[in-house]
């Protein structure tokens, strides 16, 4: 169910006397680092965990505190979250200290930075903001169009929900954007929107990727709406299409399929629990003139569809797997390792000799080797097949060189 708020006072989650206000926008606390922490905050980490603090002062919600080590030298600044393992997330390294005109300046470059990379007649649809990876940690805004929708990450940050409105009401309409919103909820929560500029957007709109037209759902789909950070392999799938069968597994709206319709496959099989997932695949298609009927939409656990396939002895050409994060922290990597494992052997198993196949991994706690050992000869049960591709994120979500936890996109082109 939709909620909608047009004031400011709904995601308020602490009641502030004016003196707490004052705390939270000085540098008046104080965190000592551990050693070890030190260093990877100098190299820009974004983060600082419960575990690396020696001592710090009282913390309340969302305050800007200064980071310092064992010699009281000062190191950094941060926002700060005393109910997250996350303790403090980094903004600054001494002597630059958090204000909201650094907040604007760096909103200002980040929404630069995309200009040089999308041309808004062919790519409607990007990130425009892109939290760490931005130096804006826990500030997500992606664009849909004429429309942009944000996303804060915890409480703390949202203690500071004005400053960053300010400095998005403020630079966003620069780029043709006319309505900004504020989306939370989501996994399992009620989605809820709260207007901060010229109205709440539609539920559906139309946008371009590489002059695609692809339906996007903004009210209630996954993410911010879709899932923009596999833009350039859906691109990819297409060109990789032509004359293929294609089976794309956990379809979702449909991104891959359509991108290999509109490559010239011979027919695509999208795969997806949920059937409401389809009827969007099938929007898709048809504001891009292709007809879905000769096209197969199944609703059903992939890997189940994958046995039954299996039994069939039905083959594809080309098979693109993109399932959900199989490992949402560290103590689950194990297991999402073996069930990357059985649901590769699946794939290969339906795969014909000379196919493409296309495994993705959107877990930041699988790394890019771990990854990769799910798709070997030994995982696969074939050795027939070559990595010719492994891509990560694109240019619209920048990462740090020494923040690990970023990279968490992996795509693989087997051949």
């Amino acid at each position: 169910m939709l909620a909608q708020h047009s004031g400011s006072s709904f995601l308020s989650t602490v009641t502030n006397t004016s003196s707490e206000v004052d705390k939270r926008n000085t540098h008046a606390a104080r965190v000592t680092l551990r050693t070890n922490a030190v260093e990877p905050v100098r190299g820009g980490h974004p983060w600082v965990w419960r575990e690396s603090l020696v001592r710090s002062d009282t913390l309340l919600m969302g305050a800007v505190v200064e980071l310092r080590d064992e010699a009281g030298v000062a190191i950094g600044s941060g926002i700060a979250d005393p109910s997250s393992a996350i303790a403090v997330r980094v903004w600054t390294v001494a002597p630059e200290r958090w204000d909201a005109g650094l907040v604007g300046d760096r909103v200002r470059k980040a929404i630069r930075a995309r200009t040089k990379h999308f041309d808004n007649e062919k790519t409607t649809a990007y990130r425009c903001v892109a939290g760490e990876g931005d130096r804006l940690p826990a500030v997500t805004v992606d664009r849909y169009d004429m429309h942009a929708i944000v996303k804060l990450d915890g409480e703390a940050i949202t203690e500071h929900r004005d400053v960053i409105r300010q400095a998005l009401t403020t630079e966003l309409p620069h780029i043709g954007i006319e309505t900004i919103t504020l989306r939370t909820g989501g996994r399992g929560a009620a989605i809820e929107f709260e207007s901060w500029l010229g109205g709440l957007p539609p539920p559906r709109v139309i946008v371009l990727e590489h002059g695609v037209p692809m339906v996007v759902d903004l009210h209630e789909g996954q993410k911010t709406g879709a899932f923009l950070d596999q833009r350039e392999n859906r691109k990819r799938v297409g060109e990789l299409s032509r004359g293929c069968r294609v089976l794309n597994l956990f379809s979702y709206t449909g991104g891959f399929s359509l991108h290999a319709a509109l490559g010239g496959a011979s027919h695509v099989t999208s795969v997806d629990s949920a059937a409401k997932a389809h009827a969007a695949a099938q929007a898709s298609f048809v504001a891009a003139g292709i007809e879905p009927k000769p096209h197969a939409f199944v609703t059903a656990d992939a890997f189940q569809f994958l046995e039954n396939a299996h039994r069939r002895s039905q083959k594809w050409d080309l098979i693109v797997c993109d399932p959900p994060s199989f490992a949402p922290n560290e103590k689950s990597v194990a297991r999402a390792l073996s069930a990357y494992r059985t649901l590769h052997a699946a794939c290969a198993r339906v795969l014909a000799k000379g196919g493409v196949f296309c495994a993705s991994s959107c877990s930041s706690h699988v790394p890019a080797d771990l990854f990769l050992t799910t798709l070997d000869d030994a995982s696969l049960q074939r050795s027939d097949l070559h990595l010719v591709d492994f891509r990560g994120l694109p240019a619209d979500h920048p990462t740090l060189p020494i923040w690990k936890e970023g990279r968490y996109l992996k795509f693989a082109v087997l051949e």
